[in-house]
């Protein structure tokens, strides 16, 4: 059976790559979109990056806008691969009788 993905597995994180995954490759979104997206705070979204950001599942675009610090966040190759092994895994889950 396929293993399930420890960092990924916390609720808040796998809402973070199930919104990532649905992105072209080369996409990202701002994360404030993915604050109220999520409905979390900044503190709790930030952490939970972070940890992803860690593992290397994700990438994080810090830039200026109108000289305002955004921050701009994707999934990463590796991150798409290990949110698709997670789902497997969940999905072998489920069918088991």
């Amino acid at each position: 059976m396929a293993e399930l993905n420890e960092t990924i597995h916390q609720t808040v994180r796998l809402r973070i790559m199930a919104a990532l995954v649905t992105l072209a490759p080369d996409e990202e979104v701002e994360f404030t979109y993915l604050r109220d997206l999520l409905e979390v705070t900044d503190g709790n979204l930030g952490a939970h990056l972070r940890k992803l950001e860690e593992a290397g599942y994700i990438r994080i675009n810090k830039a200026f806008v109108e000289r305002k610090p955004r921050s701009y966040v994707s999934a990463t190759a590796d991150g798409r691969k290990v949110f698709a092994e997670h789902v497997a895994a969940l999905e072998s889950i489920l069918k088991r009788k």
